[in-house]
């Protein structure tokens, strides 16, 4: 399938495909309001108030553990939002998005063992150029090493 859900239905596409749209529109509409220019965390705060009026379900700085040699560390790492227990958004307002910036994005889906993630760069004139979608294809085995029992509950 075009999307990277290859191992998904059509109807669990696009349920992906439709919470997509509507986070990237508050995003939008964000953005369209405020500009670049502020703090992560303000478009963050604008961000929790846009889906709460919509409806949609979400974790705010959800803490993601490591799991090393059969041991649980929490070493500090926080999603920025998990939408809906399917989706890691990473907020970011920042000159440009890095490489790194896309490595983390994917090292949470894989820890998490979720499977799509949107980075979403506020600090740039057009917000189409600040968004990227992560989708993580990891096999199952690799999950398990990098994730161990995480579970979005």
């Amino acid at each position: 399938m075009q999307n990277g859900f290859s191992n998904r239905g059509d109807a669990e596409t696009q349920s992906f495909n439709e919470l997509t749209e509507r986070i990237i529109g508050s995003c939008i509409e964000i953005h369209r309001h405020l500009g670049p220019g502020l703090l992560e965390s303000a478009y963050e705060e604008c961000l929790c108030h846009e889906m709460s009026v919509a409806g949609i379900s979400f974790e705010r700085q959800k803490p993601l553990p490591v799991h090393y040699k059969n041991v649980k560390l929490d070493c500090g790492y926080r999603l920025d939002l998990v939408v809906e227990q399917k989706i890691i958004v990473e907020l970011k307002a920042v000159e440009n998005l890095m490489p790194i910036h896309e490595a983390q994005l994917l090292t949470y889906l894989k820890l998490s063992r979720l499977t799509l993630g949107l980075l979403i760069n506020f600090n740039v004139a057009m917000l189409k150029h600040g968004i990227k979608r992560i989708v993580n294809n990891f096999q199952s085995s690799a999950s398990r090493r990098l994730g161990g029992e995480f579970a979005i509950a």
